[in-house]
């Protein structure tokens, strides 16, 4: 087998431990093995750096293993070419498995060129990737407790949302802060709280917010509440700290605002999960499956079986889905269109990740050419 690395060497990575095999050919062709186990703190790392290069090692080829790799890569990336590979795909022989012999595996594929790169961005998309998934994860709990408040009220029989639409919308909020304050909210706050365009709802209203309200789910929605504005508070911050970090991406930002169902944040996170350097992905079929939007392709004996799709990155998938169901809602839009044919046929979650995955394909070829979306007729 055609050797393509001369001095390669493979990683195995633990939580507490790094086992790192060498493989170094000679100018005769002779090739020698060391092994090495690593403490994995920070002084020790640098001097896994000093060994490595005193051995004038190239090429590196480790797992991606939960966290553990990251602090590994981020001391090293500036001195070896890194290969992160999938765990599953480069699994040693069923029954040989010690951390010797995992090393020694990943550094046999790696010397023979059978390791396939994993894709990891830079370290300024690395950094907004970070605070894109967190801003997620504040909206949910937000989200949960809106729910939670939302259940307090119709225990106490408080029947608002039934007639708003956004309880926790402007009118919602000042009729809110006075119910937890007071406790009840007669008809003439309501009259001063709501828009004006609310107003012939005034009686309606009123009659909503008549309920046993009792301290204990007061409390319960005071908890709730400044939860909420706490998390509103961080929420605002991070999207500062987002937009500072778009500022050097802010012509594939407005490239991507520019295809229906694609906002702000959306496009944020296009940019964090995938970069902005399409030269990372050798077509959009490529990144596709990479994002687990592509069908499966399962054959056997000349039948095909199961094509639900695989799994990928969910950050990308679940934005690009939402995307596809904003995108559904508009008219005269081709994507539209397309969603309402497939929904009728597959159901509506196949054509959410169907037209999830035209989205994304549109996306590579705009971030790769620099272009906006143009709509083509919907012929």
């Amino acid at each position: 087998m055609e050797t393509l690395f001369k001095r390669c060497a493979g990683l195995d990575v633990h939580s507490q431990s790094i086992v790192v095999c060498t493989l170094l050919e000679d100018d005769s062709g002779q090739l020698s093995k060391e092994v090495e186990t690593f403490p994995t703190l920070t002084k020790d790392l640098f001097r896994l750096l000093k060994w490595l290069e005193e051995r004038e090692v190239t090429h590196i080829a480790m797992e991606s293993t939960g966290i553990y790799w990251k602090p590994v890569y981020n001391i090293l990336e500036d001195y070896f070419d890194i290969t992160l590979a999938n765990a599953q795909r480069i699994k040693n022989v069923p029954g040989r498995k010690t951390d010797v012999s995992d090393a020694e595996w990943i550094a046999k594929l790696l010397r023979h060129g059978l390791v396939e790169k994993s894709f990891v961005p830079p370290e300024d998309i690395r950094v907004l990737r970070d605070l894109t998934r967190l801003r997620k994860k504040w909206v949910g709990q937000m989200t949960s407790e809106k729910n939670r408040i939302q259940k307090v009220l119709e225990a106490s029989n408080i029947k608002l949302s039934t007639i708003i639409s956004d309880v926790f919308g402007a009118s919602g909020r000042r009729l809110l802060e006075k119910l937890i304050s007071e406790g009840y909210v007669d008809e003439t706050e309501v009259e001063k709280r709501i828009h004006g365009r609310m107003a012939h709802k005034k009686k309606q209203i009123t009659d909503s917010l008549f309920g046993t309200l009792t301290e204990h789910q007061i409390f319960l929605i005071k908890q709730s509440w400044l939860h909420i504005t706490y998390l509103e508070e961080l929420i605002s911050d991070i999207e500062k700290r987002i937009d500072q970090l778009l500022e050097e991406y802010q012509t594939e930002v407005e490239l991507l605002m520019t295809m229906p169902g694609i906002k702000k944040e959306t496009a944020s996170v296009i940019i964090a999960e995938i970069g902005a350097d399409m030269a990372q992905f050798p077509t959009s079929k490529h990144l596709a499956s990479w994002a687990g939007l592509s069908p499966g392709n399962h054959e056997s004996a000349g039948k095909r079986k199961s094509t639900r799709s695989t799994k990928g990155n969910p950050h990308i998938k679940s934005a690009l889905c939402e995307a596809a169901w904003a995108v559904s809602r508009s008219r005269n839009k081709r994507l539209s269109i397309k969603y309402w044919s497939l929904a009728s046929r597959r159901g509506k979650k196949k054509a959410l990740v169907a037209i999830g995955h035209r989205m994304l394909t549109i996306v590579y070829h705009m971030l790769l050419n620099k272009e906006p979306y143009h709509e083509l007729p919907a012929n």
